[in-house]
């Protein structure tokens, strides 16, 4: 899985659960799917994702942004 799916998984399930918990629960959490889409706008013009940065600081994105999950095959 490269980050490029990772974050559209992320995003899409946020959206998700954001939108049943404003139906269910409170209407303000339409807050959080807005925030999704805010993040993932501002994205595309700054280049920062906090999910990518994550997995690169814990050396889990490899040179070709293939997420190896525990970390680099050595």
């Amino acid at each position: 899985m490269t980050t490029h799916h990772l974050v559209r998984l992320l995003a899409g399930s946020v959206t998700l659960l954001g939108a049943a918990l404003a139906w269910f629960v409170h209407p303000y959490w339409i807050l959080l799917p807005a925030f999704v889409g805010l993040n993932l706008i501002q994205s595309v013009f700054t280049g920062f994702c906090p999910p990518t940065l994550i997995l690169r600081k814990l050396g889990w994105v490899d040179g070709q942004d293939v997420i190896r999950w525990g970390g680099r095959n050595r």
